[in-house]
């Protein structure tokens, strides 16, 4: 039931969009992977500080009080490890509240402490593409659509 009220929540949010949190237009850009093709949409009016480099090839990036992040990254696949798979390695709690897994991509979610964590990866034949997002819990609803739009968005173009 509780997998059913969010993916009806994400639906509504990606309807209602109205790229705006709090009262300026939030910004985005096609922020790029050269060397494995990774591609998202990022909010750089929100994550507008660089925050280092991941494992393998990407960015993170954090607002400017430091309470949000978004990493961006990509790695070489291992063989045929499918999107199931490559999550179980990674040993995720057992408390995960939203759970969606395909052939090609998996996106998880939940609460640590007072904080919302977010991970989607896609599965191409070379690589794992991946967008990683934390933010306060108090900002939930409000960031509903931008968390929406990126993890739509990740390798769309």
């Amino acid at each position: 039931m509780h997998v059913m009220i969010k993916a009806l929540t994400i639906v509504a949010a990606v309807a209602s969009c109205s790229a705006r949190v709090g009262a300026e237009p939030v910004r985005w850009t096609v922020y790029r992977i050269p060397e494995t093709g990774t591609s998202v949409d990022i909010p750089t009016s929100i994550f507008s500080e660089m925050a280092g480099r991941p494992d393998g090839y990407g960015q993170r990036f954090q607002t400017a009080d430091g309470r949000a992040s978004l990493t961006v990254q990509s790695a070489a696949r291992d063989g045929r490890e499918t999107p199931a798979e490559f999550l179980a390695k990674k040993n995720p709690p057992s408390s995960i509240q939203y759970k969606r897994i395909t052939p090609r991509f998996f996106a998880v979610s939940s609460t640590k402490g007072d904080y919302v964590w977010y991970n989607r990866c896609n599965f191409t034949a070379a690589h794992v593409h991946c967008v990683l997002i934390n933010y306060p819990q108090a900002w939930e609803r409000a960031w509903d659509g931008l968390v929406t739009r990126i993890s739509l968005s990740l390798n769309r173009g």
